[in-house]
C-alpha cells in the first residue's frame, strides 16, 4: 500500500446529486432484502431498466455471513428517477461451488442486453457475462477463471472485436496486498476474452492508494469513450465507518476518457475525484461509509448524463451532470 494518505476529496462542481435520493432502498423492494445498491442502469426497449444487488438478510445476518445472502432483483422507470420493481428477484446463481452472484452491469449491444457480474465461489471469485431479452431468462456466455472482477463491456464492437474493461486480482504480483489495477480485454463473441492490456494503474491515480477498476459501463461520444473509474485509498486513522470493526476505506469515483478507434488509449483524465463521498447518506448510518460506486451511465438527448451510484453499500443514488461539462473535465487533466 501507498505510505501516502490523501487527505480531503472533494465532488466536481459540475455533478449535482438528485435532491430526494436515495432512488431506492430497501424499503421499497416487496421481497426481503436488508442492502440495495450496486445496480447496473441502462435503457432498453423505451425503458430505463435497472438490475440491483440485493442483499437480502437482515442485518445482523450480513456481518456474521459475510455478504453471502444476495440475489439479484430487477426495476424499471419511464423517467429513470421513479422505479418499480419487480414482485420477485430475477437472477441467482448458488450450488455447492457458488456462493453468490452480485455487482451487475448491464450494457445494450444490437438490440439485446447483457449483464456482466461477479460470482463468489469455493475457489475464488470470477467474473461473468449473460444476456436476457426480459429479464425473466438469461443465457451465461462466460465465466472467467479466478480472480476477476468489476467487469463492464463496451456497447459496441470496435475494430471487429467486443471490449471490455475488468479488474483482477493481482495480489501475488502485486505484493500480497490490495494494488489492482483496471485492464482491458477483447473477444471475438463474448464467449472467449483475451489479447488483455493494462489501461490504467493504482500509482497513475492521485486520489487512489490501494485500488482501482471499472465502475460505469462506457458511454459514446464524439470525443471519444466516456467511462468512470473506482477509486480507492486507505487511512489507518479513519476506525471504524460502518459495521466492520475498522472500515479504513474510502470509494470514490474517477473519470476518464478512452480513444473512440483504440480504447486502450487514454485521451484524457480528470486529475480529481468526479464524485466523493460527502453527502450524509454517504458518509454516515450505511453498512459501510464512505463508499461511492457508479453502476450505469445514462446519456440523454438534451446531453444530461444520469450517473446510477451505490452509496454507503446501502442504497442506491443518482447524481447528474451535462455532458459537455465532463468531456472537458477529462480533457483538462
Amino acid at each position: 500500500m501507498n505510505s501516502t494518505y490523501i487527505g480531503k476529496l472533494a465532488s466536481s462542481s459540475i455533478i449535482k446529486r438528485y435532491q430526494n435520493n436515495p432512488i431506492l432502498d430497501a424499503s421499497r423492494v416487496p421481497y426481503p432484502t436488508a442492502l440495495v445498491f450496486n445496480a447496473g442502469v441502462t435503457k432498453f426497449n423505451g425503458k430505463y431498466v435497472m438490475v440491483f444487488r440485493n442483499d437480502y438478510g437482515s442485518l445482523e445476518q450480513q456481518t456474521i455471513e459475510a455478504h453471502h445472502t444476495t440475489d439479484l432483483g430487477f426495476a424499471f422507470s419511464d423517467d429513470g428517477i421513479h422505479w418499480e420493481v419487480q414482485p420477485k428477484p430475477c437472477f441467482k446463481l448458488h450450488d455447492q461451488e457458488i456462493i453468490r452472484a452480485y455487482d451487475p452491469r448491464l450494457t445494450v449491444i444490437d438490440g439485446r442486453c447483457y449483464m456482466c457480474f461477479a460470482v463468489d465461489t469455493q475457489h475464488g471469485i470470477r467474473g461473468g457475462v449473460a444476456v436476457t431479452d426480459d429479464f425473466e431468462e438469461f443465457e451465461i456466455l462466460s465465466l472467467s477463471t479466478p480472480d476477476l472482477r468489476n467487469m463492464v463491456l463496451f456497447p459496441e464492437k470496435i475494430g471487429g472485436k467486443f471490449m471490455r474493461l475488468e479488474r483482477p486480482f493481482t495480489v501475488y504480483s502485486r505484493g500480497g496486498i490490495d494494488r489492482f489495477d483496471m485492464w482491458i480485454s477483447e473477444s471475438p463473441d463474448l464467449r472467449y476474452w483475451g489479447n488483455s492490456d493494462l489501461l490504467l494503474a493504482v500509482e497513475d491515480v492521485p486520489f487512489a492508494n490501494d485500488k482501482i477498476g471499472p465502475a460505469a459501463p462506457p458511454i459514446k461520444t464524439e470525443q471519444g469513450w466516456l467511462t468512470t473509474f473506482h477509486a480507492v485509498d486507505i487511512d489507518p486513522e479513519r476506525g471504524k465507518n460502518g459495521w466492520e470493526p475498522s472500515w479504513q476505506k474510502r470509494y470514490t469515483a474517477g473519470l476518464i476518457l478512452l480513444d473512440l478507434d483504440n480504447p486502450k488509449k487514454i485521451i484524457g483524465m480528470y486529475q480529481e475525484p468526479l464524485l466523493t463521498p460527502e453527502a450524509s447518506y454517504e458518509i454516515e448510518g450505511g453498512f459501510r461509509n464512505n463508499v461511492i460506486f457508479p453502476g450505469g451511465m445514462v446519456l440523454e438527448d438534451d446531453g444530461e448524463v444520469k450517473i446510477y451510484y451505490g452509496a454507503a453499500d446501502t442504497i442506491e443514488c443518482l447524481a447528474t451532470a451535462h455532458i459537455d461539462d465532463l468531456i472537458r473535465l477529462c480533457l483538462k487533466g
